[in-house]
């Protein structure tokens, strides 16, 4: 077992469960004092054993100025910030935490839906600024609808149960988990075509990658049709965000909500922000006490793994398990 306190540098907020449960072994240092960005970071990484990770992007050229790093820790699931392939060919263990916010994201993609179906953001303002029209604001029950889940991992998992709940019917598409993955709740289907014409509202819960960048832009939007709300609690990039401007103002879709953007924040002339069948939050899906807290001892875990010599459970790549 190695002897020696590692150096850990932690995220700028974080629930402080996760370090307190390693502070025998580590020393901590905030990323605040240097910044996120990767010409912020490469001149101080060789700094530190192990970094439990947030929003800090760490390329290939961040990671190989990395000398005495040995594991990311992500404090999350997605790990479209860390150049995989580049801490595998230094050695460094990539894992995350996955499930540890899967009730707080299905839980917020649940009531952007329901927002989104009664309309609540633009009646809110109707209503404060004296346009009292209850005819207007005529709207549906979700009871009896379908909503489509465009990736069925833990996240999408938890929203399944949620929506059976409110009797809506579900389906899934998935092409890395089979039906015997799925819960009963999901019907499994194979093509995406599918999965949007067949939903009354779909809601993204896959990581970004290459395959899934843009994935869902204006074929996708005119097959969930003039009814269809689209949810997203993942990665803004996923949508093409012009074709989302378009289908919405041009009433393709009847709404969205929007958690996640292309660029974060969002500039202030962001298109979106004009639109009133759409609500929009910022990026806080996974942002609840609970899941900050399992977040952070989850992290944590995996980095009191690694000083082990132990790989994590959830490491994502090869590296290396020897101290």
């Amino acid at each position: 077992m190695t002897e020696r306190e590692w150096n850990v540098l932690l995220p700028k907020d974080i629930d402080p469960a996760g370090p307190e449960s390693i502070d025998d072994i580590a020393s901590f240092t905030s990323i605040s004092e240097f910044g996120l960005a990767p010409d912020d970071l490469k001149p101080h990484i060789d700094q530190f054993d192990a970094i439990i990770l947030r929003k800090a992007e760490l390329t290939g050229a961040v990671l190989e100025a990395a000398d005495n790093l040995k594991i990311i820790a992500k404090h999350g699931v997605g790990l479209d910030n860390v150049d995989i392939d580049a801490a595998s060919e230094h050695g460094i263990i990539v894992c995350n935490t996955p499930g540890a916010n899967a009730r707080s994201v299905a839980e917020h993609a649940l009531t952007l839906l329901l927002g989104v179906n009664r309309r609540l953001v633009a009646m809110d303002s109707a209503t404060r600024n004296g346009k009292w029209d209850r005819q207007r604001w005529s709207s549906h029950e979700i009871a009896g609808k379908t909503v489509g889940l465009f990736g069925c991992g833990d996240i999408g998992q938890v929203l399944a149960e949620l929506a059976d709940c409110l009797d809506l019917d579900v389906l899934g598409y998935d092409p890395y988990l089979g039906e015997d993955d799925l819960p009963d709740v999901i019907t499994k289907v194979e093509e995406t075509s599918t999965l949007f014409e067949q939903s009354d509202a779909v809601s993204i819960h896959s990581p970004l990658t290459d395959e899934t960048h843009h994935a869902i832009s204006a074929q996708e939007l005119e097959e969930l049709g003039a009814e269809g709300i689209l949810i997203n609690t993942a990665r803004g990039p996923i949508v093409d965000e012009s074709a989302l401007v378009t289908a919405l103002r041009n009433e393709v879709i009847f709404g969205a909500g929007i958690d996640v953007f292309e660029r974060e924040p969002p500039a202030d002339d962001n298109a979106l922000f004009d639109l009133e069948n759409v609500i929009l939050s910022q990026h806080v899906g996974g942002v609840t006490r609970e899941a900050m807290r399992r977040m952070s001892t989850g992290a944590a875990e995996c980095v009191r793994a690694r000083y082990r010599g132990e790989t994590p459970d959830t490491a994502v790549n090869a590296g290396e398990s020897d101290s």
